[in-house]
């Protein structure tokens, strides 16, 4: 072990490997061989959404039961739910639009143009927004989620992935290419600031803490875990995950930052306090996992996942193809024993 000034750190993980007593308790067989990203619980509804191919499945969340399809999603990547309207909406990444529908019977309401390319999308309820993170035009689009009218654009100037809403009202969104974290008034659509991540580049996952103010950042690229003050930017300190990280997560109750890696790794780590932070072990999980939803009312971790496999390129000096194996995608449940 070693002591530094603001951090304790364990030098020997292995010492709390299994202490979170997490581990993969179950699986829901989704039908379908497509692709697929990001997977949305509502706690309140019991419900779980999965971008998969072209439409986004629906399953019970406590059950596992497939209660059914928003259909015509090109290149879904993710599913905001604005329960104060009761109204759903998804980002269709191949026809740059989303789509509104209605969670209640899961029909379309209507097609929203937004941005090129969006990929994750969230709900703001203080100002009734839907935001859409476009990689294609570097921007965010801002829908009323009442209306379904796009209200504005801010200008990120980067490709958004996940994002939080900060204690102060602000939304931070992690910014992939421009490895930094982008700071905007939800109201005014103004970038207020950019923290630089500087210490590791391509960052996707994002979660946060508002009692001590700690953004937790989850970077691809020297795959880390980056702990970053979000009232200055300043990076705090940073720890070792799996490689292929995509989404992160925080449980107030136990102070428990999940990061989910598509190695097949959900790293966890414990925040003792905002500056002293120690390792929790790993749970092995599946080769594909890399997104996941946390339900806080039962502290149950869903992760999409599927096996691949490979199509060698009629090219030899092109690369394989890689194609969902035929009966494998499923929904894991991550649950503490």
């Amino acid at each position: 072990m070693r002591y530094t000034k603001h951090v304790f750190v364990f030098s020997v993980a292995l010492l709390l490997q299994g202490a979170t007593h997490y581990k993969v308790e179950g699986r829901y067989p989704v039908p379908g061989d497509g692709g697929f990203d990001y997977v949305t619980l509502d706690s309140s509804a019991r419900r779980i959404y999965l971008s998969h191919g072209t439409q986004v499945d629906v399953l019970d969340a406590d059950s596992g039961k497939v209660v059914g399809a928003i259909p015509d999603t090109p290149g879904v990547h993710g599913i905001a739910i604005a329960s104060d309207f009761k109204h759903g909406f998804t980002s269709n990444g191949r026809e740059n639009k989303v789509s509104m529908f209605d969670p209640s019977s899961l029909q379309l309401i209507k097609k929203i143009d937004v941005g090129k390319g969006p990929d994750g999308i969230y709900y703001d309820p203080a100002t009734k927004r839907v935001f859409t993170n476009n990689h294609g035009s570097h921007d965010i689009s801002a829908i009323d989620a009442a209306s379904g009218e796009v209200v504005g654009t801010v200008k990120a100037e980067g490709d958004g992935e996940q994002a939080v809403i900060g204690a102060d009202g602000m939304i931070y969104v992690n910014s992939e290419d421009t490895a930094e974290v982008v700071v905007f008034d939800p109201k005014t659509l103004e970038v207020k600031k950019r923290f630089p991540i500087g210490v590791a580049e391509t960052p996707t996952g994002l979660a946060y803490d508002a009692k001590t103010n700690r953004l937790f950042i989850g970077c691809r690229k020297e795959p880390k875990l980056v702990v970053m003050d979000s009232g200055t930017g300043k990076v705090i300190t940073s720890f070792p995950i799996g490689s292929g990280v995509d989404f992160a997560a925080f449980d107030p109750g136990s102070g428990l930052i999940f990061l989910s890696c598509g190695d097949g790794t959900l790293s966890v780590y414990h925040e003792k306090s905002a500056d002293e932070y120690e390792d929790a072990g790993a749970v092995m999980t599946q080769r594909s996992a890399k997104t996941m939803a946390f339900d806080p009312k039962t502290k149950k971790i869903f992760l999409p996942a599927a096996e691949f496999v490979e199509i060698p390129a009629s090219d030899p000096s092109k690369r394989p193809q890689r194609r969902v194996k035929p009966g494998s995608f499923a929904v894991l449940i991550v649950g503490k024993s």
